[in-house]
């Protein structure tokens, strides 16, 4: 699927539109195309939106656990992609209250596209799912905050008030077990463990651990034997 343009806003039923934030908003817009629907209904369900060809669009966040229900529903409807955004960089603008300005900066951190496998922790079988597309979307955001003393204490009170898309980088659709092999960096056959996919693909071995685990539950890697306390990952067949 080639990435989709911009145009004229999709019609939309005004449902369940209260709590989303403005990147959540624009990817479903920019899924729906130019002659498709947002929030439409769709049996027990209220979708982010139904493309112009008729694909079935949800836009998720965060973890697609609490998906895992709906999508294997929606898909009896027709064809499903869930987008799923990766915030690849970060600025973040800091106001008072009273909309004063405070500071604005560049977030240290960087996403990547192993981010998927921290969303698919508690659905590890979704991406099997017949009639299922997952993209990767990789994008650049405003992060909007405010000094309204109600945000976490890691934040030091300061309330995330909206994130909104500042530019489009690149979309990875990923449709069926064999898209998912692309993570593996290693030849069929090699062995290799948690702590060498890491260095390999320049992630944290924590991240790398839960791209084993979901890989594994997906049967494109295998565990084939420990090493000391180390297990021993090669890819399947």
């Amino acid at each position: 699927m080639p990435a989709p343009k911009f145009g004229a806003p999709p019609q939309t039923t005004g449902i369940g539109t209260g709590q989303e934030s403005s990147l959540h908003r624009s990817l479903k817009i920019r899924y729906a195309g130019p002659e498709g629907q947002t929030e439409k209904p769709m049996g027990d369900y209220v979708c982010d939106a139904v493309s112009d060809s008729g694909e079935i669009i949800e836009v998720q966040t965060g973890s697609f656990g609490p998906l895992k229900r709906k999508i294997q529903d929606l898909v009896l409807q027709g064809p499903v992609r869930i987008i799923h955004p990766v915030i690849v960089r970060k600025t973040i603008e800091v106001r008072e209250k009273d909309g004063a300005p405070v500071s604005l900066r560049k977030s240290p951190r960087r996403g990547s596209e192993w981010d998927l496998f921290k969303a698919l922790l508690y659905a590890p079988f979704l991406p099997l799912t017949k009639g299922l597309t997952i993209e990767l979307v990789m994008v650049e955001v405003l992060e909007k905050r405010v000094r309204d003393g109600r945000g976490s204490w890691r934040r030091k009170g300061v309330s995330i008030a909206d994130r909104e898309l500042s530019a489009w980088i690149r979309a990875m659709p990923l449709s069926g077990k064999q898209d998912y092999r692309a993570f593996v960096p290693f030849p069929a056959g090699e062995e290799f463990t948690t702590r060498s996919l890491a260095e390999k693909a320049r992630i944290r071995p924590a991240l790398a651990g839960k791209a084993l685990y979901v890989l594994t539950k997906l049967g494109v890697v295998e565990r084939v034997r420990k090493a000391g306390n180390a297990w021993v990952y090669r890819m399947e067949a």
